[in-house]
């Protein structure tokens, strides 16, 4: 049992599970019916993504240090009671539980989903080996 990080939108892998999208907003031109068949979520989850202004600073991030102030920043966005429940809750499942998260974000070393897959491991989550994702 795990999760596994995954861009929404791309095909799922064998025993992915449920699909969790960690997004703002949802996938632009995409009938809500569709999102799922199209592999983007089964289940949409804002609360455990940038708030919007953190969004625009994260697609504005061209240096290490710009994104590591994103960094900081979605980090303590976290901490809020409401999200941080919300962590604690998919690290507890992610034992018993095959599911994955995801964002739209082509590259996951510049995404909110590298800084979720930190968050989660600090909180003893179970993950799919890299290479199996």
């Amino acid at each position: 049992m795990a999760i596994s990080v995954v861009r929404l939108g791309s095909e799922r892998a064998e025993g992915e599970g449920v699909r969790i999208g960690t997004v703002r907003r949802p996938p632009r031109g995409v009938p809500k019916e569709e999102f799922s068949s199209r592999n983007y979520y089964d289940v949409w989850l804002p609360i455990l993504s940038p708030s919007q202004t953190l969004v625009t600073e994260a697609k504005a991030a061209t240096t290490d240090a710009e994104w590591a102030v994103f960094v900081r920043s979605f980090t303590k966005e976290m901490k809020a009671p409401d999200a941080s429940h919300v962590l604690d809750l998919l690290a507890t499942l992610s034992h018993t539980s095959h599911f994955s998260i995801g964002c739209y974000c082509e590259n996951e070393t510049h995404c909110h989903r590298s800084v979720l897959r930190h968050l989660l491991e600090d909180r003893g989550a179970a993950f799919v080996a890299e290479s199996c994702v």
